[in-house]
């Protein structure tokens, strides 16, 4: 049975999700109390938690029947599904996509896909050094979404950081020029494409 645990992937789980679930309500177009949110590529759900105090709504989509097993076992809705072809029964206002935009087979069409069931905005992690922005900006105004948002993200999956490293990583997100030095070399960016 393959099993995947978000507390097997990053070193300080409820900081780095707290800091995703800030981010996926705040970048771009708010989300508000009520919205729902569509987690593609959600492995065990876990981020289900964090968007919960926000008042948000939460459903995932995996391709692994085990690890969507254990999101149902915590209670979080869940279903299998290729992100490539998947579309929810009905619109969502926010399609988030983690560590997993690499697994659209066409991202263009991918990002058409999307942009005909999210009423309000796409999130997900860019590396910079993989693929160029500004070509992720053209394909997401291609696919209708009329507004790019786009934030570093500072927060490391394998090391548990002190506080004051964690609140000076933070501050360096917002530094632009140093922000963007370092991102030549490590880290990503959120990227919110609005409606």
């Amino acid at each position: 049975m393959t099993r995947w645990s978000d507390d097997d992937q990053y070193a300080d789980v409820d900081a780095y999700f707290a800091r995703r679930a800030e981010l996926v309500v705040s970048v771009g177009t708010r989300l508000e109390p009520g919205d729902t949110v569509l987690d593609l590529a959600c492995a065990d759900g876990r981020l289900a938690e964090f968007l919960a105090p926000y008042g948000i709504g939460y459903r995932g989509l995996d391709s692994v029947p085990a690890v969507v097993a254990q999101a149902r076992a915590h209670g979080i809705e869940a279903e299998v599904g290729d992100l490539n072809d998947y579309v929810p029964p009905e619109p969502v206002t926010a399609t988030l996509c983690f560590r997993a935009i690499y697994y659209s087979r066409d991202r263009a069409a991918f990002f058409r896909r999307v942009a005909g069931y999210t009423t309000g905005k796409l999130v997900f992690d860019l590396n910079p050094r993989q693929y160029p922005l500004a070509t992720i900006r053209e394909e997401l105004g291609t696919a209708g979404f009329a507004s790019v948002d786009v934030r570093p993200l500072f927060a490391p999956q394998r090391v548990k950081l002190p506080r004051v490293a964690g609140a000076a990583l933070r501050a360096l997100e917002r530094s632009g020029p140093l922000a963007g030095l370092a991102l030549r070399y490590r880290f990503t960016y959120v990227v919110a494409a609005s409606r």
